[in-house]
C-alpha cells in the first residue's frame, strides 16, 4: 500500500477521491506511453512518481478533467477550486 494515499492532503489538493483516481489513472497512462516524469525519484514505480507529482504540485486536473502540468516558468498554477472540504 502507498501510505501517501492515506494522507488527507492528497485528497484536498485534487478535490476528492474520484478526482484523485482520475488524475492518477490519466497520468499513469501518459507515463506508460513515454511521458517524462516531472519529479526526480530513485524508483521506476510509476505510482510513486505520480503521487509525488501531485504532492509537489506538478500536475492537476482542470475543470474538464484533463491532466494539466503546472508551468514552472510562469510560476505555480493553482488547481481550480472545486469546493471539496473533506472525504
Amino acid at each position: 500500500m502507498y501510505e501517501e494515499l492515506l494522507d488527507e492532503e492528497l485528497f484536498r489538493k485534487v478535490g476528492g477521491p474520484f478526482r484523485l483516481t482520475t488524475l492518477i489513472q490519466k497520468r499513469m497512462v501518459a507515463l506508460m506511453q513515454g511521458a517524462e516524469p516531472l519529479v526526480q525519484l530513485d524508483t521506476d514505480d510509476r505510482m510513486k512518481i505520480v503521487i509525488q507529482e501531485i504532492l509537489q504540485d506538478k500536475i492537476y486536473l482542470d475543470t474538464e478533467l484533463n491532466v494539466q502540468i503546472a508551468d514552472s516558468q510562469a510560476g505555480k498554477l493553482a488547481p481550480p477550486d472545486v469546493g471539496f472540504s473533506g472525504r
